[in-house]
């Protein structure tokens, strides 16, 4: 009998989780970004939350490559980003439930992160169920996987040795710890049965063979020649099987632009055509699964048989406009500073593409007003922590009325029905979130993006909005600091001297106690007490910034007086200012993404 070389298996990540791995010291390196890991677990949480979703709804998040060792450890050949980033989220869950519910364990969730094994001695050895063993790991993973007293890891800040590798993980892991906070916070049963989900549900095909070169032959194989028909195969078969001879290379054509824009984005071609449903046709629930029988009973709406060529021109049209919204572009190719900002806000973010789609063909003014109110609403619904299936369930039923707006009076009255009632019902806790925002409770690069607009909105009122102003960037790039007034490590006089020192941990990390500035002012002052500071300052281009230091007026009744009319200056730096600066920034947020003031119960 010969001996089998390719062993093939469907798994859950539950059942993954069972065996140990190691990944070998000739792997390159953890490489994934935040972009990657929040894009996973946002397309997981969309399946998760969907509605229509069946108990029994799969996620397929790839395949794997591995061979056994004869400690029956495997040696993990493939795959290693995303199954490191999923026994990241393992340990994410465990901290973070053990943070709200101490008592809280999941006897399970432990196995899966580590586990006694037996040797080929008999012996019973301590193992991690993924171990990493290139250098520039440096442990990392073992300090995520060791389990902490109370769900804080400060740990992590310990760790001395800096590499790539040790960021992006430590970086995955507060990505996730991020996501699942904002998704859940205290609901621990909410929690649960994600978890349940990701373990039970999401799902990979793991390749075993026989030897490492084995392996890597299989790794090789599959990721140069592909695996077969796709979705888009089987849709293209069906829409041109009925195509004129004549018609059929220019529709091949077409079909291979539409693949390829798709692909050139990274864009997962399923979702792209379930959100061009959504856009085009009077649908608001629909399955990835579900999108080949939808075409097939739906022909005669599309019209793919009886006119492929306008169905196909229409198509790709949508995937050209996309691709540009992702690029925060408008149809035209055009920068747009709104889309552009939801870049910066949530590179993953996919859902508002679908009222981009539908409103594709609007004039240009009229676009660029759907894309600043689409922006607001989108962080309302971030900084809220509004479940992500409500983004796309609101505007995968609002295209249908998007379709009819023709002028700028329609688009008024489609914000009035849908858009201003959405805020208000959001504002109260919109003007709590701010007010209550740290960095401990928005990832880093959102808020960035928070201080970004508060200090761009100021800037623009008291000069006016013109040229590199209008773009965020010139608030985010790599010359400008996150600053915090009172420092990140203060000194012990520091300490003794604020008037709540047990609390400075806390008001350090407050969004009153954060500024931009300038890096080549920043770099003098960085542990510097607040009366030093203020002479930087003062130097700052940014108002917001500069009004820290001095009260700023020019003239009687100017742009720049009604700017700066509700921002304060502070002689001295405590727990009130820090708190006054805070409420005061959380009603400015409410003038910036034009939320609704004073709303009544």
């Amino acid at each position: 009998m010969t001996q089998q070389t390719i062993e093939s298996q469907d798994l859950t990540i539950g059942n993954v989780f069972n065996d140990f791995y190691v990944v070998p010291s000739y792997q390159r390196e953890y490489v994934w970004e935040d972009k990657q890991v929040e894009q996973l677990f946002t397309d997981i949480m969309t399946e998760f939350s969907s509605d229509n979703r069946d108990q029994s709804s799969e996620y397929f998040i790839g395949s794997i490559v591995v061979c056994p060792r004869p400690d029956d450890v495997f040696e993990l050949i493939d795959g290693q980003q995303r199954m490191t980033t999923a026994y990241i989220f393992l340990c994410a869950v465990r901290d973070h439930l053990k943070k709200i519910v101490p008592k809280s364990a999941i006897e399970t969730l432990k196995k899966q992160i580590a586990a006694t094994d037996v040797d080929n001695e008999g012996q019973d050895v301590f193992r991690y169920r993924v171990s990493l063993q290139y250098e520039d790991s440096g442990k990392i993973l073992e300090v995520l996987a060791k389990e902490s007293e109370t769900g804080d890891r400060e740990d992590i800040e310990s760790i001395s040795q800096t590499t790539r590798s040790i960021q992006n993980i430590v970086n995955a892991y507060n990505m996730i710890r991020s996501f699942i906070r904002n998704e859940f916070g205290e609901d621990e049963v909410g929690l649960r049965k994600f978890y349940a989900y990701f373990t039970k549900n999401v799902k990979l095909i793991r390749v075993k063979t026989i030897s490492v070169a084995h392996a890597l032959k299989v790794f090789e194989t599959i990721n140069d020649r592909g695996v077969g028909l796709d979705s888009m195969d089987l849709l293209k078969n069906l829409m041109f099987m009925q195509a004129k001879a004549e018609e059929f290379n220019k529709l091949k054509d077409k079909w291979k632009e539409l693949v390829d824009i798709l692909y050139t984005i990274g864009e997962k071609p399923l979702r792209f055509l379930r959100y061009y449903i959504f856009a085009r046709y009077d649908v608001d629930r629909l399955k990835e699964d579900e999108i080949y029988e939808w075409f097939v009973k739906n022909e005669p709406k599309c019209g793919y048989k009886a006119k492929p060529q306008s169905f196909v021109e229409d198509l790709l049209k949508a995937a050209k406009a996309y691709a540009m919204f992702i690029n925060g572009k408008d149809p035209s190719g055009v920068s747009n500073r709104y889309l552009s900002n939801i870049q910066f806000m949530s590179g993953a973010a996919r859902q508002h593409l679908i009222l981009l789609l539908a409103g594709q063909y609007l004039p240009k003014d009229l676009f660029n007003e759907l894309c600043r109110h689409i922006e607001n609403l989108f962080f309302a619904f971030i900084i809220t922590r509004e479940p992500t299936k409500e983004f796309e369930r609101n505007f995968a039923q609002w295209t249908t009325e998007l379709r009819q707006v023709k002028d700028e009076k329609t688009l008024n009255d489609f914000l009035d029905k849908r858009f201003r009632p959405a805020k208000e019902t959001l504002s109260k806790r919109f003007l709590l979130a701010m007010s209550e925002l740290a960095e401990w409770s928005l990832q880093k690069y959102r808020m960035r993006y928070v201080l970004a607009k508060l200090t761009q909105y100021v800037n623009e009122r008291a000069w006016g909005s013109s040229g590199a102003e209008t773009n965020l960037d010139t608030f985010l790039n790599s010359k400008i600091d996150v600053e915090h007034i009172l420092p990140q490590s203060p000194t012990k006089d520091m300490v003794s001297a604020f008037d709540k020192p047990s609390l400075i941990g806390i008001y350090i990390m407050s969004l009153g106690n954060l500024a931009l500035i300038e890096k080549t002012l920043n770099s003098s002052i960085r542990n510097e007490h607040f009366g030093k500071k203020k002479k930087a300052y003062s130097q700052s281009k940014f108002l917001l910034t500069k009004s820290l230091a001095e009260k700023i007026s020019v003239g009687t009744d100017t742009a720049l007086n009604r700017a700066m009319k509700d921002i304060d200056t502070y002689e001295i730096w405590n727990s009130k200012s820090i708190e006054s600066r805070q409420e005061m920034l959380a009603k400015l947020a409410q003038q910036v993404w034009d939320m609704p003031v004073d709303v009544k119960e």
